[in-house]
This record gives structure tokens, C-alpha cells and sequence, in this order.
């Protein structure tokens, strides 16, 4: 039998923490649990892929499970950047509802602590308007974490968001080549 998933016990990149930093984390749970962040852009695209024509199904699957990986690198952060922190120290970064309701384990809200919800995704089952839609999540993602890269000195973090950030830009330009394909393919006589 053939195996469907081959699974390295490793992540995409290397997350390197040098400081406990809750409130590092605080602004990293955004791409955990937020409208833009990790979840929502793995479930988006692996939704969108079923109404999706099949030039660019595989597209989709790929970024979609990419997405995955990077979740658990945001993942692997957050739980670096508190694992040693105190109570008292969770509570001046704005966690401490969090760690009421958590503790120390991960869950999926957003920086300001509102749970994850299906709305963060969509699917309008129009190829060009879902993957403009796409775009626009992999830009606003690509812009979250220069912004969470400008609140930090920690290398080791910057040198994983930075990672991170890239791989948006990634998907963002071939999000635009797919709608040029579709387009592309849209615009050719078919013969029946």
C-alpha cells in the first residue's frame, strides 16, 4: 500500500527563540487564530479548491497545506515565547484572559483575544473572485508580519518571520498567475 502522507517530524523552517516574550506572542496569535493568519488561509484555499477549475486545483492543495507547516511554526513561536512565563507576566501583555480560559496551551483567537470563526473564510465559488479574495488574504498576511517584524529584536524571531513573510509574497504572485491562466483559459474558443 501506498502511502498518502509522508510525515517529517520537523518544521518548514527553524523557529529560534532567544527570550520569553508574551507579549511577542500576544501580537503572533493574530496569525494563529486571526482573519488573516495561518487557520483561515489553509482552510480557505483547501475549501475553495472543490469549486475551483482543475488547472489550478493543484495550486490551492499545495498552498493550502503549506499553510498548515506555517501554522505550526506560529504555533511552535507562541508556545516558545510563553512557555516560561509567569502569571504576572502573561497579565502585563494582555493575556491573562487567555491564560484563565488556557493556561499555557495554544487556542484560536486572534490578538485581541476574539475566537476563530468561519466567517474569517470565504468561497463564492466564482474562480477570478475567489482568488482575488486569495490574493488580497496572502498581501494582508505579507503585511501583518512586517509589522509584527517591526516589534521586535529578537533575530531569531525576525529570521523566522521573515521566512514567513516571504512565502506570502510567494503565494500572493502565484495566487496571480492562476487568475492569468483562468483568464487566459476563459478567453479561448471551446469546442463542444
Amino acid at each position: 500500500m501506498k502511502a498518502i502522507w509522508i510525515y517529517e517530524k520537523k518544521l518548514q523552517y527553524p523557529v529560534r527563540v532567544s527570550k520569553c516574550d508574551p507579549k511577542l506572542a500576544k501580537m503572533l496569535i493574530e496569525q494563529y487564530g486571526g482573519a488573516d493568519g495561518e487557520l483561515s488561509a489553509a482552510l480557505r484555499y483547501l475549501n475553495q479548491r472543490y469549486s475551483i477549475p482543475d488547472k489550478v486545483i493543484g495550486l490551492l492543495t499545495d498552498i493550502g497545506t503549506e499553510e498548515f507547516a506555517h501554522l505550526e511554526m506560529i504555533a511552535t513561536m507562541v508556545y516558545k515565547l510563553t512557555k516560561d512565563a509567569t502569571p504576572d507576566q502573561l497579565r502585563a501583555a494582555g493575556l491573562a484572559d487567555h491564560y484563565v480560559n488556557h493556561g499555557h496551551a495554544l487556542f484560536y483567537h486572534d490578538a485581541a483575544g476574539n475566537p476563530w470563526t468561519a466567517t474569517y473564510i470565504q468561497a463564492k465559488g466564482d474562480p477570478i473572485a475567489d482568488l482575488y479574495e486569495d490574493i488580497a488574504a496572502e498581501e494582508k498576511a505579507r503585511a501583518t508580519y512586517q509589522w509584527i517584524i517591526d516589534n521586535t529584536d529578537d533575530p531569531d524571531i525576525v529570521d523566522s518571520l521573515r521566512f514567513l513573510r516571504e512565502r506570502e509574497v510567494v503565494h500572493s504572485l502565484r495566487f496571480r498567475e492562476a487568475v492569468e491562466i483562468l483568464k487566459e483559459y476563459n478567453s479561448t474558443k471551446k469546442l463542444f
